[in-house]
């Protein structure tokens, strides 16, 4: 059995359940527990077919998700993070090496704040305008699918297209 292939499989299943989540935070304001919860149980497979040890791969990846979610809570606390964006990182760090985790916190967050300006000079205009319009929060969930999607064809994409073009996969 080729478990880079299945690998592969689950990177593509990942990016479609963080597009969905980017789709119904913007739609919504929710990320729901089932999706969160799915993304988090589909972890232990990956690691299985991207062949990450028990110790300390399974432990890093592990530490990683219970300290990103701590630091979460405390966002969450200040106001500063919903709590759905707050399990949908968290399950991502299951999945994600720690470098490539934080570059997509960083850049979530960067790319987050950038809405965030657009978002509030649309505000003010209307205020201006005379129309009241209420100022939202721009959603996490829509920023990390971006950043997600942008990084997996980084970091995946020359992988995979040499892997098909000769029929043979190399996970690393």
């Amino acid at each position: 059995m080729n478990t880079h292939l299945i690998a592969y499989g689950l990177l593509a299943a990942l990016a479609i359940a963080v597009l969905y989540a980017g789709i119904t935070d913007l739609r919504h304001r929710k990320i729901t527990n089932r999706l969160t919860g799915a993304i988090a149980i589909a972890a232990p497979m990956f690691w299985w077919a991207s062949g990450l040890s028990i110790w300390p791969g399974v432990a890093i990846q592990i530490g990683l998700a219970v300290g990103w979610f701590v630091f979460g809570a405390l966002l969450f606390k200040i106001g500063q993070m919903g709590g759905g964006d707050v399990k949908l990182f968290t399950a991502l760090a299951l999945w994600l090496e720690p470098s490539l985790f934080m570059m997509v916190v960083l850049l979530t967050m960067i790319v987050n704040g950038f809405a965030t300006l657009i978002v509030w000079r649309g505000v003010r205009r209307a205020w201006r305008e005379g129309r009241h319009v209420e100022a939202r929060s721009t959603p996490y969930g829509v920023s990390a699918a971006l950043v997600m999607l942008v990084m997996f064809a980084v970091r995946y994409g020359p992988a995979v297209q040499t892997a098909f073009s000769t029929n043979s996969l190399n996970f690393a």
